[in-house]
């Protein structure tokens, strides 16, 4: 019997080995530049579903790896038993106690349209396609960061799947190793089947972007600089360095502020104050248009990224980053971080004392990616000095390891829950906190 007969006398669910029809491009991630293998491809129909399958890759010395959309993935899976959640689709909002209930396939745009319904925000970052338990897991950095802090921190409970194909509810009471660590450490410890969150008010949310030619690209990185001095934590700002193909390159800034255009717009002032402005799309936002102020794109595509948490946006800095054009990347982007950000979170994430995360991303050509991979190194690489050498969880590249998004004491806390609550290496996240080995049937984690 092959790997494929033997998961659907398992599961309800749909089941995709080799050789069956739509195998290669259901094992295939978000970014496909990024390979990723596996024995087979299940859809789970139900959370009774991922604990049947749990229960028979225990018995059967088999990884799962789940990815509720293929957003994040790391590659080098080796030979695993691929997990998505799409069917996972419950969404509940209270907005009395201002809660969310989503299943692990439930989309950010999702949740966003039905909370804004109730003057309601969730922490969502900047694409509306991706899952809420993914981006979760991994922390979460928000455009609404400054003010809430780390998506993680807002979860009240989690619906998990264990090692042994138990079903439970985790809450800081019931299980709160548990609790910590899937709070920003990670998919690594559980599979989750649905998470509970709070929701913020936000009455009003302005937001859009503002763009120029790329030769007014110091001038706006000078207002952006004197603007994140003195924000308020209601408003986060992201600058970006633009190569559309195509297209002359560009400069941006993209905004989203809690409360009134009004007082937005006289806080980001000094951007007014430089001409020749393409275009300008700030305005008072329904909730649910968050993800249009950046318009990622919304299908899967080839990329490749780089992250890095800078320690301070000096001249040095800011030199640098204009020096030469980003070809062959398409952007370079400067987040402002700080606000509850650096606050302590109780979380794996910890807290940021990096003020601006900084982050690279380039398609790849018919070189293969060399030319990109070469800027992304030159860029990074030029930053040494000014880069704390830490990365959040979320923009791990394919060929990094989660230990570059911990301190030393929360990787080994949450390397010692692994071995405790998952000895046999039935979980296998994107980047895992015990690394990975090269063999085996489930391509288990390595222990050492």
């Amino acid at each position: 019997m092959n790997i494929g007969d033997e998961l659907r006398g398992v599961v309800r669910g749909t089941v995709l080995a080799a050789g069956d029809e739509g195998f290669e491009q259901a094992r295939r991630p978000w970014n496909l530049a990024v390979e990723q293998h596996a024995l087979a491809v299940v859809e789970a129909a139900d959370a009774d579903d991922v604990a049947a399958l749990v229960r028979h890759a225990s018995l059967a010395g088999l990884t799962i790896a789940t990815q509720p959309s293929g957003h994040g993935a790391g590659g080098d899976t080796g030979e695993v038993i691929l997990l998505r959640t799409t069917r996972l689709d419950e969404l509940d909002i209270d907005p009395g106690e201002r809660i969310a209930r989503v299943g692990a396939g439930v989309t950010w745009g999702s949740v966003l349209e039905a909370a804004g319904a109730y003057g309601l925000v969730g922490l969502a970052g900047s694409s509306p396609v991706v899952t809420v338990t993914g981006y979760t897991l991994g922390g979460g950095l928000s455009w609404f960061g400054r003010k809430h802090g780390f998506a993680s921190q807002s979860v009240c409970a989690f619906d998990v799947v264990d090692a042994t194909g138990a079903r439970a509810r985790v809450t800081a009471e019931t299980d709160p190793d548990l609790f910590w660590a899937l709070r920003g450490g990670g998919g690594d410890f559980a599979i989750v089947t649905a998470i509970e969150f709070a929701l913020h008010p936000a009455p009003r949310l302005y937001g859009g972007r503002l763009l120029w030619p790329a030769d007014h690209a110091a001038a706006v990185l000078d207002a952006y600089r004197q603007i994140t001095g003195t924000a308020p934590d209601e408003l986060t700002l992201w600058y970006d360095l633009l190569r559309f193909p195509g297209a002359a390159p560009m400069v941006a800034v993209d905004a989203t502020f809690l409360g009134d255009g009004g007082d937005a717009e006289a806080l980001m002032s000094p951007l007014d104050k430089i001409p020749e402005r393409l275009s300008d799309s700030r305005a008072m936002l329904p909730i649910a248009r968050l993800g249009s102020i950046t318009a990622e794109p919304t299908d899967p595509g080839p990329g490749q990224s780089h992250a890095e948490l800078l320690t301070g946006l000096t001249d040095e800095v800011a030199a640098a980053l204009l020096r030469r054009p980003i070809d062959p990347l398409l952007s370079v982007q400067l987040r402002h971080l700080g606000g509850a950000l650096a606050c302590p979170s109780g979380t794996p994430a910890g807290h940021l004392d990096e003020p601006f995360a900084l982050y690279l991303f380039g398609v790849p050509g018919q070189d293969g990616g060399a030319a990109v991979r070469e800027r992304l190194r030159q860029i990074a690489g030029t930053l040494v000095p000014h880069t704390s050498g830490r990365k959040p969880f979320t923009f791990l590249a394919a060929g990094e390891h989660a230990a570059s998004a911990f301190t030393p004491d929360t990787l080994a806390r949450l390397r010692a829950l692994k071995r405790a609550r998952d000895p046999r290496g039935t979980f296998r996240s994107n980047f895992p906190v015990l690394g990975v080995s090269g063999g085996g049937r489930g391509g288990r984690s390595d222990r050492s």
